[in-house]
């Protein structure tokens, strides 16, 4: 096993970001768990995806397990660590497992341990703080911040926690063989219509041109995530690049006001971890107020998101503005 002394200085020249959904500098994490004290430390892979239509981390898992691992052991020895957990979406563990084990028997060899955690498939389970609870065996919600998991994560300890996809792009400096380029995940009706990889600065018309994946019919997409991502009509997407977690969900035009907002408001209601108060009512309430007969209540339905914006404790509750409100102002070209 080559040991890259100089890797930090690699992914910060390839100006490397996560691909979790937050876009944080990786070298920036990296550097604050390394300077963290404190003799164990830990690597986590994270491989959540527990947002609607996202499938970009199965494809790598399936594809590229190898370059995964080998990123995750940069980073390992970067910390001069030999524990690291991969967190699987337990539907994604089944499918790759046999993989899995036999690069876990491999490095096990080479003196490092990786432990598998299996994770109930949760929006939650993206948040990190949520993550390092599930896997201590605590109740699945996200901590008070700071500390932050480089100082006080895993069982108190500093860890670098990153998406498969921010590890295989590490992987993938340390070859020399690294570009700007990103996965792109495609949905439709629903249903999963393939993983591409280009390059991280195309527009979004670009990409889905690439990918033939404009459709004959006039739509609208929603990017970076199929429930918390912006909203774009068709005329945007010349100009706008990606966001978030590198999905792109088309819908036809033809789609109701109520059939997308059922969607979301079913899948927050069920996904919010029951912390706080205004995630837990706020989800509950807006697909109450949905499933009810007759004009849409946009008044109350935006009363209840602003003060989700503004008060919940984390991500999940905060980020339903960002749907609702790019969908109302470039698709609906609603004022509320």
């Amino acid at each position: 096993m080559s040991h890259n002394m100089n890797i930090i200085n690699e992914i910060k020249e390839a100006k490397l970001i996560g691909r979790g959904g937050a876009g944080f500098p990786t070298a920036l994490k990296w550097e604050m768990v390394k300077k963290a004290g404190g003799r164990l430390k830990y690597v986590i892979s994270n491989a959540s995806e527990g947002e609607l239509g996202l499938h970009k981390d199965l494809f790598i898992l399936k594809k590229y397990p190898e370059m995964v691992f080998k990123g995750m052991v940069l980073a390992m020895d970067y910390l001069g660590t030999k524990e690291a957990y991969f967190n699987f979406n337990r539907k994604y563990y089944l499918l790759t497992k046999l993989k899995i084990k036999r690069f876990i028997k491999k490095y096990k060899k080479l003196g490092y341990n990786f432990h598998v955690y299996e994770e109930h498939p949760s929006y939650i389970g993206g948040e990190e703080t949520a993550l390092l609870n599930a896997i201590e065996g605590k109740k699945v919600q996200p901590r008070i911040k700071p500390p932050y998991p480089a100082t006080h994560g895993l069982f108190g300890k500093p860890t670098i926690i990153n998406n498969i996809e921010t590890f295989y792009n590490v992987a993938r400096v340390n070859d020399g063989v690294f570009k700007n380029n990103r996965f792109y995940s495609f949905i439709e009706n629903g249903k999963h219509k393939g993983v591409y990889h280009f390059p991280d600065d195309w527009t979004l018309w670009e990409v889905m041109e690439k990918a033939k994946k404009i459709p004959k019919f006039k739509f609208f997409v929603q990017v970076g995530g199929s429930a918390s991502g912006a909203v774009l009509n068709m005329s945007q997407l010349k100009t706008k690049k990606m966001t978030g977690a590198g999905s792109i969900e088309i819908y036809p035009a033809t789609t109701t006001p109520r059939q997308i907002l059922t969607k979301w408001f079913k899948f927050y209601a069920e996904e919010s971890c029951g912390k706080c108060t205004p995630c837990r009512e706020g989800t509950y309430q807006l697909y109450e107020l949905i499933k009810k007969r007759g004009a849409i209540k946009w008044k109350e339905i935006m009363e209840i998101v602003n003060v989700m914006e503004k008060t919940s404790f984390c991500g999940l509750g905060y980020s339903i503005g960002v749907p609702v409100k790019s969908y109302l102002k470039n698709v609906l070209k609603k004022k509320i």
